[in-house]
């Protein structure tokens, strides 16, 4: 799961993302991040970093010392350093910093990351000069990506080593890709792109490194995709409920307002819309069908993904916070005192990126579930083995169910959370972290599980609506086998190599082609 890419395809261009009029949006950081979106500056933002940089530059001949200005960093905080050493100091920070190890983090994610500290940038809280941040600009909107690595971070003292790679890539050092991907020296991306590297000046580097902006990156990512993958889990829970002739009698409005949980009451309606005018439902709609309940996996559905929905929402409030926050230490304040705090920790962050890992795995574990039922004769309801042409000659999606199987035990791995664990750092000064980044990075793989194994059940079911013929699906549920069916994939038949269709199902998961095709039949879902 997860896997990296070190290569990009072309991206038509969004249209531009405005920053320093307020808060930026998940949609925003998407569009810069997924879709090249071009950065612009608002000139109000501007004047107020103009102001702050001369707040700092009157303290950087102070006799006093001042942290970052003119002390060391971290436990060398003690050392007043000469003002004849202070640009040393902040390109010393830089390359100090730039420690990361490991696997190259996707381009996404830098780019995200490059966003958010031009946000706090962009606030006027931190000091920086207005050339370093418009160079900055610049460097993201050329699309070049410094290179960064898996490890580095803590997630207190902001994203360090992630950011620190960024700002050695400003100064025309390390590694960066080009905006066709292609690796190559800093310095060589920089004039390619008509761009100088910036000679960092007093508070400059440590102002470009202290953030949680890597971790929030990947947040605003995340909930991205999830708020798609949760109208997904309805479709495919619809999809599961009707294709083992379950009941949809349990989806109804009033039972469900009766707990008033907002997510549960919105994927029961979903649930509702898609199984709408289904003629597989009413076939069994009738006294000579004795069951009473069905499992939990099917009846309890609205449950597990409403409770995931709320999740995401409270992760949402969360990272919104954050996204309208200036995090740097020491920050210039409106009044203009020079103080310092500890907005860097990223606790807040850190704690929602794991309960989404936990609401993930928990629902990728109901599908799972779901899929496994299809394929045991003695729980499908008239189904074949292993929805196979000719059982014991064919397998049919018996080992499908496997590779489900395999990645939800994964996710339940990455589920067990990283903001429980702390390693004191810096020689005891930095004594207490958050562990954010480790997990967002866990966070981007169980997101990446949960479309796999969600395809896989809606391949599954596909293929066990299409076994119930001649009773036809509802007009949403049917839609979504035709469009399996026109990309290769879903159809009843001897056994083939199955890799292939769970590839084109994932791809219709996650490119948004199975909620549409389904909105295009109930309308929008929620």
């Amino acid at each position: 799961m997860g896997s990296m890419s070190t290569t990009v395809t072309p991206r038509p261009r969004a249209a531009s993302v405005l920053v320093g009029t307020g808060p930026l949006r998940v949609e925003d950081v998407v569009a810069v991040a997924r879709h090249d979106a071009p950065v612009a500056l608002d000139p109000a933002a501007l004047a107020e970093v103009r102001r702050s940089r001369g707040v700092i530059r009157a303290l950087a001949d102070d006799t006093r010392p001042h942290y970052g200005v003119s002390t060391g960093f971290g436990a060398l905080a003690t050392r007043h350093i000469p003002v004849d050493l202070r640009h040393a100091l902040q390109r010393s920070l830089i390359r100090s910093h730039a420690a990361g190890s490991g696997p190259e983090v996707e381009r996404e994610v830098v780019r995200a990351l490059m966003l958010l500290r031009i946000s706090t940038l962009a606030t006027g809280r931190t000091g920086i000069r207005e050339e370093t941040l418009q160079a900055y600009v610049g460097m993201l909107d050329a699309g070049i990506t410094p290179v960064v690595h898996e490890y580095g971070s803590l997630g207190c003292s902001g994203d360090l080593a992630p950011l620190s790679h960024c700002a050695l890539a400003l100064m025309g050092e390390g590694e960066v890709r080009d905006a066709a991907g292609t690796a190559m020296p800093a310095a060589d991306a920089l004039a390619a792109s008509g761009l100088a590297p910036v000679r960092l000046e007093e508070k400059e580097g440590l102002a470009l490194v202290n953030g949680t902006d890597g971790m929030l990156g990947m947040l605003c990512l995340a909930l991205h995709d999830l708020r798609e993958l949760l109208v997904v889990a309805d479709i495919s829970a619809a999809m599961s409920v009707e294709g083992l002739l379950g009941s949809d009698d349990v989806f109804a409005a009033d039972l469900h307002s009766l707990r008033p949980q907002p997510g549960q009451a919105a994927s029961a309606a979903n649930i509702r819309a898609v199984l709408a005018d289904s003629l597989i439902r009413e076939s069994h709609r009738t006294e000579a069908c004795t069951r009473v309940q069905d499992a939990y996996s099917l009846r309890c559905a609205p449950q597990v993904a409403g409770g995931a929905r709320d999740t995401v929402e409270h992760a949402a409030r969360v990272a919104g916070f954050e996204l309208a926050s200036a995090v740097d230490n020491p920050v210039v304040t409106p009044d203009g005192r020079v103080e310092s705090n500890g907005n860097f920790h990223g606790a807040p962050v850190a704690y929602v990126l794991d309960f989404l890992a936990i609401v993930a795995a928990d629902l990728a574990s109901m599908s799972e579930r779901r899929t496994d039922r299809f394929l045991d004769v003695s729980r499908s309801n008239g189904l074949p083995p292993f929805l196979a042409d000719d059982p014991g000659v064919d397998s049919g999606h018996m080992i499908a169910q496997y590779t489900q199987a395999a990645i939800v035990s994964e996710m339940k791995r990455l589920a067990v959370p990283a903001s429980v664990d702390s390693i004191p750092s810096s020689a005891m000064q930095e004594d207490h972290v958050s562990m954010g980044w480790s997990g967002a990075r866990k966070l981007r793989r169980a997101v990446d599980g949960l479309s796999r194994v969600l395809a896989v059940e809606v391949l599954t079911a596909a293929r066990g609506l299409q076994l119930r013929a001649p009773l036809e699906p509802a007009p949403a549920t049917g839609a979504v086998v035709a469009a399996l069916r026109d990309a290769g994939a879903g159809t009843p038949g001897p056994d083939r190599v199955l890799a292939p269709e769970i590839d084109v199902a994932h791809r219709l998961v996650t490119d948004g082609t199975v909620r549409r095709v389904v909105e295009a039949a109930t309308g929008p879902l929620a």
